[in-house]
């Protein structure tokens, strides 16, 4: 012990009982579960808008121009927005609006691809108002959208197989990659009004590419041969981490082979 003997700092030594030690177990509450996935993968896709309806597309506000007339703008510049009613201290999430999303099945447009900007404050009311950038990973562009920031959903996902059967395609993969690989984030043609919820689990299944049989007996089909479709092969296995009415986003949990947009994705 550390003791003060007129006004000097002294160390004494005191001797007590002596207790022994033995190892134990100690059991300890968790309080929360060991992630299913790698949230770092997904974060910005939970917390951020990734797909924007057509109709949201067209009516929701926009940055009009800069306060400095730039077309090109980043944190912390000041824009001039427009659309809708925006009151003094909003937030919103910048989004840009980029190429359409079409189900491969009927053509139709599923959404459009929100890449996400930053953020921003509304600082004056008004038409138009002023808008403060706070926060931007790319340049914000004069026609970019102001959305809405959602809240962002809890990650305690559990894998399972959807209720009832599910079958669909990939459409898109994020950063636009060929090859899709293990811990990459694709979007397959399949939403909430199928039936899929974060956390169901769903097998990817190669389309059989159709090749020419030119060895089968006769003449003509020789010269030309006749065209085989291959089987479908199960290249992997993805998770749906976020779901729309229409589309879904989901992680390809793993890869047994080369993974391509179209290939189809159904219950496990």
């Amino acid at each position: 012990t550390l003791v003060y003997v007129d006004g000097r700092p002294q160390l004494r030594l005191e001797r007590g009982n002596v207790v022994r030690l033995s190892p134990r177990v100690r059991v300890e509450p968790i309080e929360e579960a060991i992630p299913a996935i790698p949230t770092a993968r997904i974060s910005a896709f939970l917390s951020k808008p990734t797909i924007v309806e057509k109709k949201l597309s067209q009516e929701a506000p926009y940055i009009l121009t800069s306060r400095a007339g730039n077309l090109v703008n980043s944190a912390p510049a000041e824009v001039y927005v427009r659309g809708g009613e925006m009151a003094m201290g909003d937030e919103f999430s910048v989004i840009h609006v980029g190429e359409a999303i079409k189900d491969p099945d009927n053509g139709k447009t599923l959404g459009f691809e929100g890449v996400y900007v930053g953020e921003g404050r509304i600082e004056r009311a008004g038409d138009p108002a002023t808008l403060v950038l706070t926060s931007t990973e790319r340049e914000a562009l004069n026609g970019d959208r102001l959305l809405p920031p959602e809240p962002e959903p809890p990650l305690n996902f559990v894998p399972r197989s959807p209720p009832s059967q599910v079958e669909g395609r990939i459409v898109s993969v994020v950063d636009g990659v060929y090859n899709i690989g293990t811990y990459q984030i694709v979007a397959i043609n399949r939403g909430t009004t199928h039936g899929l919820e974060p956390g169901h689990v769903l097998a990817i299944h190669q389309s059989g590419r159709t090749v020419s049989d030119r060895y089968e007996p006769g003449v003509l089909k020789q010269l030309t041969g006749n065209r085989v479709e291959l089987p479908e092969e199960k290249a992997g296995t993805l998770m749906v981490f976020r779901t729309y009415d229409r589309l879904s986003y989901a992680l390809i949990m793993e890869a047994t082979s080369e993974i391509h947009t179209l290939d189809i994705v159904r219950n496990p």
